[in-house]
């Protein structure tokens, strides 16, 4: 376990690591430019931080200047953020599917002064809104391609290629490096590291400040949490860096512990790389393990016969392996040689794919269905939930290694406590600790409220919302709605996302949609009732499975109609929502549905970058699609 000082910085972590865990010359990151993957070492790593910190030096950067990133998860990332941090400087990271107007919009907020540029696509929205953005005076572009690109005339920015930013690092002498030391080690835990702006379902986005002390007291808490991370481990990359989990989860944590960082070439690779690099850890989303879960469960059952009794079987025997083991009893010589059969026949070579080393998954971002988890625990497969924002820096609570409990995101981390308020009377229901763990401990559900190491320093020049999310005693307002159960942190829903029918019946959407989003058909879910007298519910079909169903060509995607009028497609979905609706209360329930052509994306404004649902734009666009839902007649229950 690395030993932590308190007065640590986000810098001063890998330079912890040169010093105390590593040779400078060992692997630290792992990238796949073209054909072949290149390993970079600690040393290499941090001569190209200290060029980026003098090039910046020199160009008169000062601590506290605002730098953008708009780039995917590489090591240039790593370099430049390396090299802005330790002088002091702020990184600013946009989500590079963000509109041009989001973009401008956080460039003007934050007053960025330089910003690392990822791709031509990236490059040329910069280009389109450089002239309005009013501090910007550097555009970098990280890619040889950048001069095939036609650059305005008027052009008020200067173009500095990544490349030469670099090659500071040949002028480099005692005295710069030096002056770049000096101002590392000046730097103070209460110092601002990074602006994280919020994916905004509702308003405007809002600067996050997080400062080097948010970020390294959360390091260093979820490492005592989970403490089977150790050097040794390699992780696999893929979430987008811009996003609070991946930074202090990957980037963060391998910085801390020694860890190899692998980049993930892209999603639709993400398989293929998982293969090549066969990483022991990796966080992710929801979306994805429902997407491995899935599509195991499709290609086990499909077809019937043997293979569809042995799969089950195996799915069988592993959960009575797992519940036997989580209850404290050993299990006995006959589950033990069955279980080691299914691990032979069926285990094996699903974690063959994800390349056999995996010893866990963090999932994060959103609630994982509980289904899903319990299958990946039948597997063998350990998937540690946790939770928290980007307010929070952003771990609140995760799972402890050793003690799963399905369904929920695991126990309090140490040194913060959690509240559940209750929403009504804001009477505080519980509060809970690191420390005041109780395995049988259950309570009400309520607000989640959080006080300690992981709050924000607030939203940049917003003091009235920096007021209205932590009041006077401290407590940050997450807006999530849980409860304490069996000692862990149980998510229910968001607060804003809760819907009151006509009759006064709360309904959490969240759940709901899990229990529907259990069927192979679906792949998206929006549920819809606020004020209504039933529940609807707007289904995006699973692609794959619709197409092989119906023998659908690519063109029937591409068509004009939002919606799918097709009625043999339309009962198709709807004996899978009538079979799970059984196990919803009756106002819980669908009554009526309609069948979106394609998902809802982050290009039509329609989900956050985090995949979340922005509902008030979602019910804008499709109102009038709504309102016929509620007009025809429904099947009473």
């Amino acid at each position: 376990m690395v030993s932590f000082n308190e007065f640590s910085t986000v810098p001063s972590l890998l330079r912890n690591v040169v010093e105390n865990i590593h040779k400078p010359e060992e692997t630290f990151l792992i990238d796949k430019k073209k054909s072949e993957w290149e390993e970079i070492s600690f040393k290499e790593t941090l001569e190209n931080a200290d060029a980026v910190s003098a090039f910046f030096l020199d160009k008169g950067i000062l601590k506290g200047d605002r730098m953008g990133l708009m780039i995917e998860n590489s090591p240039e990332y790593v370099y430049y953020d390396q090299g802005i941090q330790q002088i002091g400087a702020i990184n600013v990271s946009i989500y590079p599917t963000l509109s041009e107007h989001e973009v401008e919009y956080i460039i003007n907020d934050s007053g960025i002064k330089s910003i690392l540029i990822g791709n031509t696509f990236l490059f040329k929205k910069i280009l389109k809104i450089a002239a309005n953005c009013r501090e910007l005076r550097y555009i970098i572009p990280a890619f040889e391609e950048y001069t095939k690109t036609t650059i305005p005339e008027d052009l008020k920015q200067e173009i500095i290629s990544f490349e030469e930013v670099l090659n500071y690092k040949n002028l480099l002498n005692g005295e710069k490096t030096a002056q770049i030391d000096s101002i590392r080690q000046s730097l103070r835990p209460s110092d601002t590291s990074s602006l994280i702006y919020t994916s905004g379902t509702t308003g405007i986005p809002k600067g996050t400040m997080l400062s080097h002390y948010n970020f390294v007291e959360n390091v260093k808490v979820c490492l005592q949490q989970i403490p089977v991370i150790d050097e040794t481990e390699t992780f696999l990359s893929f979430l987008p860096l811009s996003h609070v989990f991946e930074r202090t989860a990957t980037y963060h944590v391998c910085c801390a512990q020694g860890c190899k960082i692998a980049f993930a070439q892209s999603l639709e690779l993400l398989a293929k790389n998982m293969g090549e690099i066969r990483p022991t850890v990796m966080n992710c989303v929801p979306r994805l393990l429902e997407k491995i879960h899935d599509k195991a469960i499709k290609s086990g059952t499909s077809g019937g016969g043997l293979k569809s009794k042995i799969f089950l079987w195996a799915l069988e025997t592993g959960q009575n392996y797992r519940r036997k083991a989580a209850n404290g009893g050993t299990p006995g010589l006959i589950l033990s040689a069955k279980k080691a059969l299914a691990e032979k026949l069926v285990f094996s070579k699903i974690k063959e794919k994800t390349g056999g080393r995996l010893k866990f998954m963090i999932s994060g971002g959103a609630a994982l269905p509980k289904n899903v988890g319990e299958f990946f625990g039948n597997l063998g497969i350990k998937i540690l939930e946790g939770f928290g924002l980007t307010e929070t820096s952003p771990v609140m609570a995760v799972t402890e290694y050793h003690r799963q409990v399905y369904g929920t995101v695991g126990r309090v981390i140490p040194g913060i406590e959690i509240g559940i308020q209750n929403v009504e009377t804001k009477e505080m229901v519980s509060i809970q600790t690191h420390e005041s763990f109780d395995e049988n401990f259950e309570c009400a559900e309520g607000e989640i409220i959080v006080r300690g190491h992981c709050v924000m320093q607030g939203y940049f020049n917003k003091p009235a919302e920096t007021a209205e999310a932590i009041d006077k005693d401290d407590w940050f307002h997450t807006g999530d709605i849980g409860r304490f159960y069996k000692g862990n942190l149980q998510i229910t829903d968001r607060l804003k996302n809760m819907i009151v029918n006509a009759y006064g019946k709360n309904v959490y959407p969240t759940p709901v949609e899990n229990i529907y989003l259990k069927s192979l058909k679906i792949d998206q879910l929006f549920l819809i009732g606020d004020k209504r007298e039933y529940l609807t519910a707007i289904v995006v079909p699973n692609k794959e499975n619709l197409q092989e169903a119906f023998q659908l060509p690519e063109s029937f995607f591409q068509q004009p109609d939002v919606f799918i009028d097709n009625q043999e497609v339309i009962d198709w979905i709807g004996l899978d929502i009538k079979r799970l609706s059984n196990e919803l209360a009756k106002f819980e329930r669908i009554k009526n549905f309609k069948v979106k052509r394609n998902p809802f994306s982050m290009e039509e404004g329609e989900i956050t970058p985090t995949l979340k649902a922005k509902r008030k734009v979602i019910e804008s666009k499709y109102a009038e699609t709504i309102n016929q839902m509620y007009t025809e007649s429904v099947e009473a229950d």
